[in-house]
């Protein structure tokens, strides 16, 4: 509207300039009613094509804020298409995600079962175990391509009762052992390999395998023939014939050497309890304390024994003697549960009188254990 306006005042300034020209060179002319008629019909016209014109300047720039709206709109409807497609997108991934995670979880439940189905059951039963004490417990192994795979700990009570006897083992690993040996161990137990201390084993026949100490795996040594004496006499006192019963020696002992883990050790057990005459590897060689703490002043000789003079003890007075394979480390200050040779009474038979000892290796542990 200001331009159709500003184009009418220019018109009618134009107008009146003409006019005045018109006037200074020539007469003026005769207005008569019909110049003023064309007059107005022009000046109406004139007007006319300008709001035409304004009419079309104003419908162009409605068509281009049309347009520019409807690019607005193009614009906008494309940003949420992409929105959407981004959504689409997300909550796509997100099910995948979903998909991977409940497919991942399936497959550990599946391995989880897979695990539980390949186990399969290990049945252990034994004579003449023993409590081992605070601290340690039995452990069994099953041989696999020469490797050992445990098979559980568990504990024997003083009555001889065990803490369990049956085992869940990996199915593959079982069916396919060819030994067996029950080790001790500390318990807790720090480190998961066996220990040296070895002692029952078995080879399996078919699904079974008896256990005993002879067995390569554990002590490998057969003491069903091992044989010993012992003397009596007081080599580190300086009254010796007077005080001979107060002492023990072993010169004849033929012991059959011990593996890795295991070591012997000579006991007096009286009415206050075993008391230790000291360990040692061979019965040809001293033992681990010589004379002993309660020895007299002199030397002694190089095999196992002990002088008990301060204080003063008399072997005759009621004592056993025994001969013990003990774990090493030792599990328990008395004597361990395999006794090769024992003599439940010591006699007087004199300074020097040797006295037999009675071979107990049938007492040792034995076991079975099937698959």
């Amino acid at each position: 509207m200001k331009k159709v306006l500003l184009t009418t005042i220019v018109l009618l300034m134009a107008a009146f300039v003409i006019s005045a020209c018109s006037q200074a060179k020539s007469p003026a002319p005769t207005v008569t009613p019909e110049t003023m008629t064309k007059t107005d019909d022009a000046m109406s016209k004139d007007s006319d094509m300008d709001k035409d014109d304004a009419m079309q300047s104003d419908k162009a720039m409605e068509e281009a804020m049309s347009k520019g709206d409807m690019g607005k709109d193009e614009m906008q409807k494309e940003d949420d298409m992409a929105k959407d497609d981004a959504i689409t997108k997300d909550e796509t991934m997100t099910k995948d995600d979903d998909i991977a995670k409940d497919d991942s979880m399936s497959g550990d439940a599946n391995m989880k079962e897979d695990a539980m189905m390949e186990e399969a059951q290990l049945s252990l039963s034994f004579q003449g175990l023993g409590s081992l004490g605070e601290g340690w417990a039995y452990e069994g192994w099953i041989i696999v391509d020469g490797k050992p795979v445990s098979t559980g700990a568990f504990t024997v009570d003083e009555k001889g009762m065990a803490s369990a006897t049956d085992f869940q083992v990996d199915a593959h690993a079982l069916k396919n052992a060819t030994a067996f040996v029950l080790t001790i161990e500390p318990s807790p137990d720090p480190d998961p390999a066996p220990s040296a201390i070895h002692l029952i084993g078995g080879d399996f026949d078919g699904d079974s395998a008896t256990l005993t100490t002879a067995h390569p795996l554990a002590l490998g040594v057969d003491f069903s023939a091992v044989t010993g004496s012992y003397i009596l006499g007081t080599p580190s006192s300086k009254m010796a014939a007077e005080d001979y019963r107060k002492g023990i020696w072993w010169p004849a002992l033929s012991l059959p050497a011990l593996p890795n883990g295991w070591v012997y050790e000579g006991w007096v057990v009286g009415p206050d309890g075993p008391i230790s005459t000291g360990r040692f590897a061979s019965g040809d060689m001293a033992d681990s304390d010589g004379n002993g703490p309660t020895a007299g002043p002199n030397s002694g000789p190089s095999f196992p024994g002990q002088d008990f003079i301060a204080p003063s003890i008399d072997l005759t007075s009621g004592y056993a003697v025994v001969i013990s394979i003990e774990p090493e480390p030792d599990t328990a200050p008395g004597p361990f549960l395999l006794k090769p040779l024992v003599d439940k009474n010591i006699d007087d038979a004199g300074d020097h009188g040797s006295q037999d000892m009675s071979n107990q290796a049938a007492s040792f542990p034995t076991g079975a254990v099937t698959r």
